[in-house]
């Protein structure tokens, strides 16, 4: 049992332009006090947050990402937290190496769609459609998107895990926002949850961008 105070950093993610919104995501800088994946999903789960992000090296950006309830091997708005937190030009969850680049406000990573875990990309003709949804019943992870102006590349999307975790709806979704960038191969601007802004772009060999913007909350100690 860890007996060792834990000092968590509180980001919002994928901000929108005025600050708000965004994705709640702790950020714990050093892992040495949950040194095992036990610990640190019994504190994933404490916390409560979509996303935790426990740091083991803070030079080479080598990074470790859990929900409440499981170890993921890429998520997208966890890596763009912890890069902009520690100023990395590059992060190493367990599914690859994951470049980032700084643009004004906004920081970005490079990222494969491949690494994403499966989710259901389920489109509707309108974004008041997609507002209007009901969180569905666990089950299935889905992504409820719309475009609201197509030919801008502007989408209104909303996210619901379905693992029964806690996390009824995802406030913002970099992982699910790579898989419909290259399912779509074009730009986009994204507006999910209640207003965070996501913007993605294709690149070469199979590469996605992400990008948003970061904000730091405050600290917490566990």
């Amino acid at each position: 049992m860890n007996t060792t105070a834990t000092d968590i950093d509180v980001l919002r993610v994928f901000c929108a332009g005025d600050g708000r919104y965004g994705n709640p995501l702790g950020v714990v800088r050093d892992a040495r006090t949950h040194p095992d994946e036990s610990s640190r999903q019994a504190l994933a789960k404490e916390l409560g947050f979509s996303e935790t992000v426990f740091v083991d090296d803070p030079e080479r950006g080598i990074v470790d990402i859990y929900t409440p309830g499981l170890r993921l091997p890429f998520a997208g708005h966890p890596l763009v937290g912890a890069a902009w937190l520690l100023d990395l030009e590059v992060v190493h969850p367990p599914a690859g190496e994951v470049w980032v680049r700084g643009d004004g406000e906004f920081t970005w990573i490079e990222a494969r769609a491949e690494w994403v875990p499966p989710r259901t990309l389920r489109r509707y003709a309108s974004a008041a459609e997609v507002e209007a949804l009901e969180v569905p019943e666990p089950g299935e992870w889905v992504y409820a998107w719309a475009w609201e102006e197509e030919a801008a590349g502007r989408i209104r999307a909303r996210a619901f895990p379905g693992r029964g975790d806690g996390i009824d709806e995802d406030e913002a979704t970099g992982a699910a926002a790579l898989l419909l960038t290259a399912e779509l191969g074009r730009a986009l601007n994204i507006t999910q949850g209640r207003g965070s802004q996501l913007l993605t772009a294709p690149g070469p060999d199979g590469i996605v961008e992400l990008g948003g913007r970061v904000r730091l909350e405050g600290t917490l100690t566990r």
